[in-house]
């Protein structure tokens, strides 16, 4: 379940609250309605729900909000009450409530709910999953009735402010084969001047959009007869791709790393041996060849290198070992969750790295890798990030190994991120399946704490896979592995940099540098003349031998047109000239921050100077 971050107890009860109100505002507009789940989730609240032939839409917004504020007014108390569960079936049954039913004979059946994105927090469940449930919870207000743990706020009229936001459809527990539902948002905070204050950044976010970005500076676009969560870069795209894995490649291998490239599939026996096919396997593609072979299509990289490894180490004298990939991996996403560049199918082209080191190496390793993190970062100008030190949560988490390894392994990093001076957070059930890890955390341009990159300790792989060095007592051990990737998904990357830098990329980043406009015919020779003064820049920082990519507009249109075409594709760096820049041997230089005459001689300089 994702965490939720509330300003306070109280402001989760509103939103709870305000779930109900929607949903009985709901029932009363559409009596024969039928609920899934409505929790809260950050910024607000949601309910999925199944109104037969009836499509909601923007429109309907209105009519529900005035049915909500009604509800408000007549300041309802929400009661609480318990009932069998027995008799919580039958209550199902009788209100024809076919998904509380669903819900029930599950608590019923197995003392818990399967769905794994289910917010449990929503079910009005008396004893805790995996035990026998004898009794739920349901809480009223008015003529409504749900099944609910709570909490909720006394009445209806103690809710703060709220919005209705969108309605979209939804998978019945996030399974493709279950029905569709429509779930309807909204948002709420405790007055308001916070709501308005959330909208006015919603309304600046829409500008920030990657994916309205994405299509606007012809990055990526996303076609249906190609698949959902299939983006194809455009030309631009496929250049700011390129300068990434570039530069993450210079930085990696002046760090010592060597770099593999290995098969986009691989043998089922493989995944088994690793463990992904257990823990893994419903996020994976699979393959059956003409002999009925299983194989998988990459998900990850770390299994591969794992065999790389098998032929690279001997001893301790062989580590630390440090190989890296830029392989385009793929992964069955549901639907319903693919966001543009964000979450994808594939190709995911992570900027992978495994690191292969003894138990007295690992600290020191560690520490490394955050000095890449933060060395990377202030390249790209991001420092609104903080560490998430991802735990175990050992009463609920599924896991491997010993539990006295697991800790150790989360002290050393909490040693390293201590010792490197890192700002961190510390988070229970955010482990990988294989050992604690590092999230880089940060904030999206809708204000959502969001992952953008991982390392992870690797306490169980290399076991299961029977990767050894020999000690110097000619004594034989298992490795550590530390996975880590700085950019996560170069795509994801692209998206969210996209996002929060509104599409003004840093110069030496973006796809076409500088633009000639030119007023008229007459300057054709002046041109050439700018074209070779820049034919030989190269820029050496942060990307070494990254080349001048120049373009020239001398279309038969008017000056304006090409600044606003120019613009609109956020090209960092404009060249305008007309016959008096030719006589003046200058040029007019147009920047986001206004417009200036340089000569020609000194514009080379000028450019190496540029950020």
């Amino acid at each position: 379940m994702a965490k939720i971050d509330n300003k306070s107890e109280q402001l989760y009860a509103m939103r709870h609250s305000l779930a109900h109100i929607m949903a009985t505002a709901v029932q009363q507009k559409w009596p024969k309605a039928k609920f899934g789940v409505g929790p809260v989730i950050e910024n607000g609240f949601y309910y999925d729900l199944d109104l037969g032939n009836v499509t909601l839409s923007e429109d309907d917004f209105p009519a529900i909000e005035q049915e909500m504020q009604q509800i408000i007014k007549q300041n309802q108390p929400f009661e609480k009450s318990e009932m069998p569960i027995d008799e919580a079936i039958d209550w199902a049954k009788e209100n024809n409530q076919p998904y509380k039913l669903e819900l029930l004979n599950d608590l019923q059946r197995s003392g818990t709910t399967v769905a794994k994105d289910l917010d449990s927090e929503e079910l009005g469940v008396a004893s805790e999953g995996g035990t026998k449930v004898e009794k739920v919870s349901f809480y009223s207000n008015g003529p409504f009735t749900d099944l609910c743990r709570g909490p909720h706020v006394a009445s209806t009229s103690k809710v703060g402010a709220f919005k209705l936001m969108k309605v979209a459809g939804a998978y019945w527990r996030g399974k493709e084969d279950n029905p569709q539902m429509q779930r309807l948002y909204g948002v709420a905070f405790e007055t308001k001047e916070e709501l308005d204050k959330y909208l006015a950044m919603l309304e600046e976010a829409k500008g920030r959009d990657h994916r309205l970005l994405g299509e606007q500076l012809q990055i990526f676009t996303i076609n249906e007869d190609v698949g959902k969560g299939l983006p194809l870069l455009m030309p631009r795209g496929s250049v700011v791709k390129s300068l990434l894995g570039r530069y993450m490649r210079q930085i990696e291998e002046a760090e010592g790393y060597s770099y593999v490239d290995t098969p986009v599939i691989a043998h089922e026996r493989l995944y088994q041996s690793s463990g992904h096919a257990q823990f893994y396997s419903e996020d994976m593609f699979t393959i059956i060849d003409s002999e009925d072979q299983k194989f998988y299509v990459s998900p990850m990289n770390c299994p591969h290198h794992h065999k790389l490894y098998e032929k690279l180490v001997i001893s301790y004298n062989d580590l630390p070992l440090k190989l890296a990939e830029q392989s385009g991996l793929y992964r069955h996403e549901l639907s319903g969750t693919l966001t543009g560049l964000i979450r994808v199918r594939g190709p995911i082209t992570q900027n992978d790295a495994h690191i292969y080191v003894t138990p007295g190496q690992l600290k020191d390793e560690f520490i490394k890798v955050l000095s890449m993190f933060k060395k990377v970062y202030e390249v790209f100008a991001i420092d609104d990030y903080w560490y998430r030190l991802s735990l175990p949560d050992f009463d609920k988490d599924k896991f491997e190994g010993d539990k006295q390894a697991w800790r150790a392994a989360g002290d050393i990093i909490r040693q390293a991120l201590e010792e490197f001076g890192a700002d961190f957070v510390e988070a229970e059930g955010e482990a990988a399946f294989y050992g604690p890890k590092v999230d880089i955390q940060t904030r999206n341009v809708l204000g959502k704490e969001d992952s953008i990159a991982t390392s992870q300790i690797d306490l169980l792989v290399p076991t299961r896979m029977g990767l050894t060095y020999v000690d110097s007592d000619n004594n034989e051990h298992h490795p550590l592995v530390i996975h880590r990737a700085i950019l996560g998904s170069i795509e994801r990357f692209m998206g969210f940099y996209l996002e929060k830098t509104a599409g003004w990329l840093p110069f030496w980043l973006a796809p076409e540098q500088v633009r000639v406009l030119t007023i008229n015919d007459s300057v054709k020779e002046y041109v050439d003349q700018i074209r070779e003064a820049l034919s030989g820049v190269i820029l050496m920082q942060p990307l070494k031998y990254n080349e001048i990519r120049l373009t020239v507009d001398d279309r038969n249109e008017s000056l304006g047109k090409k600044i606003r075409d120019a613009v609109d594709l956020k090209i960092p760096l404009l060249l305008i000239v007309g016959p008096r820049d030719q006589a003046n041997q200058e040029v007019s230089v147009r920047t986001q921050v206004g417009e200036q005459k340089v000569k020609l001689d000194q514009l080379t300089e000028f450019i190496t100077n540029l950020k």
